[in-house]
């Protein structure tokens, strides 16, 4: 490919957009169809021409608070003007020593501890290390096995991919991470479809890690990861009293139990933490996108207090921890989780999106009869919708209809295979619910009928 001469102002053409390798998209088709963002606010995006395409999906599950709302903004210029970097190895700066004890009040129980990191997948792998470095700080050297879920989705670094669950991700690099195994995914259309909230079937499948437990034996087991809600697969809910059997054989065994909240976190099922919502503490949690609205890269762990006390050392000059990143709690991205957890409190947006979980199911089962489709899941402010596939050719109807909702109908939606995500900022109002699911939707969904 020759390469292209820039031209002083900047238009997408083939050549413009080519040098740019996308993640999780199918480049070429996208090249020949973009759909470019040039600004956004509130509950739109607005495409090159000003034309406004309403956010279906909080961007990427992220911006919970809406787009470029001026408290964080402002937050975040002042941050740049006042102080740009500061490393937190050996140094620290206010912002987030005051963020970490922010989060420590919202998270349950006594998970009191915040490291802090760049994204989900970071907080991933770090809730890992932290795992297994527990159980040797504390003679438990031989629990080095993980243990994942079907259907999971744990981001895209080596130890994510590996616990992780999903086909795609895992099968160029999922087998790099030695001594993981899996639990069975918790979805059974026969005895679930069409659910709101939790499902009734299903609870009994947390039993499958007591068999794990036999398998591989108790004392080679260092922790367990899900999500509470697994979201990137498609919208699937905890079945009644799965996650409290979870935490039961996990105590019993002395196996640690981390909740992946990267989506969950923030408000998105009603709550600060899904953990609240379902009453089970775990021993850690991980989060990122909701932190900072999805303004600033951020994600983190939160770790209970018997854990991150086990890291003492006799010696107080010895590092605890061996990890971390250059930009682990950084202070632009403090700022900007500082006034977004403000934003959600003073807006009380964890308890809008609790009062408004019944209109979004009812307005989300209006679709419930279109021949189109096959299911409908919903939790807190999240819906999932099956989609019929086209024989052979799975996943294109769903991505044709992503195409179609953003050029011809405005709409901005997630998809994963033949699943429609929905899961708008938390300041949705009940017109734009009702626009959704009355108006986008089966405008969306006729356009795709016919393939």
């Amino acid at each position: 490919m020759n390469k292209p001469n820039l031209p002083t102002t900047w238009e997408p053409s083939p050549n413009n957009l080519e040098p740019f390798w996308m993640g999780f998209t199918p480049n070429r088709a996208f090249k020949q169809r973009p759909r470019m963002i040039a600004r956004a606010k509130d509950m739109h995006y607005y495409d090159m021409g000003g034309r406004p395409i309403l956010d279906g999906s909080a961007g990427l599950w992220c911006t919970n608070a809406g787009h470029c709302r001026e408290p964080i903004v402002s937050a975040i210029q002042k941050s740049a003007a006042e102080l740009d970097f500061a490393p937190t190895f050996q140094y620290g700066h206010p912002k987030v020593f005051e963020l970490a004890s922010r989060l420590a009040t919202m998270a349950p129980g006594d998970l009191n501890y915040a490291f802090f990191c760049n994204s989900g997948s970071e907080a991933a792998d770090t809730a890992l290390k932290i795992a297994l470095a527990y159980q040797r700080s504390i003679g438990q050297a031989s629990r080095t096995r993980l243990i994942g879920r079907e259907r999971g989705y744990h981001g895209v670094n080596f130890g994510g991919i590996s616990v992780g669950g999903m086909v795609a991700n895992r099968k160029m690099f999922g087998t790099m991470l030695a001594g993981v195994d899996h639990l069975p995914h918790t979805y059974n259309r026969k005895e679930q479809a069409f659910t709101r909230g939790e499902p009734a079937w299903g609870g009994h499948l947390a039993e499958e890690l007591e068999r794990l437990v036999i398998l591989h034996d108790a004392s080679t087991i260092a922790a367990v990861i899900v999500e509470p809600m697994a979201g990137s697969t498609g919208v699937l809910p905890p079945p009644k009293g799965y996650l409290k059997k979870l935490r039961e054989i996990c105590t019993k065994h002395g196996i640690l139990l981390i909740f992946d909240e990267v989506i969950t976190g923030f408000g998105r099922l009603g709550s600060a933490f899904a953990a609240e919502r379902f009453g089970v503490i775990p021993d850690m949690i991980t989060f990122a996108k909701g932190v900072t609205s999805g303004t600033v890269p951020m994600g983190g762990v939160m770790v209970r207090q018997g854990i991150y006390d086990a890291f003492a050392n006799a010696q107080d000059h010895m590092i605890e921890l061996f990890h971390g990143y250059t930009y682990t709690g950084h202070p632009i991205a403090a700022a900007a989780g500082l006034a977004t957890v403000d934003l959600y409190r003073d807006e009380k947006l964890f308890e809008r999106a609790a009062s408004l979980e019944t209109k979004w199911a009812d307005a989300a089962f209006t679709l419930q009869g279109n021949p189109l489709v096959e299911d409908i899941r919903t939790i807190g402010l999240v819906a999932g919708i099956d989609m019929r596939p086209i024989e052979g050719k799975p996943g294109l109807r769903a991505y044709k209809a992503m195409e179609n909702a953003f050029h011809d109908h405005g709409f901005l939606l997630r998809i994963s295979g033949d699943t429609i995500a929905l899961s708008p900022p938390l300041i949705v109002s009940e017109d734009q619910i009702n626009e959704i699911f009355t108006d986008k939707m089966p405008k969306v969904l006729a356009s795709v009928a016919s393939l």
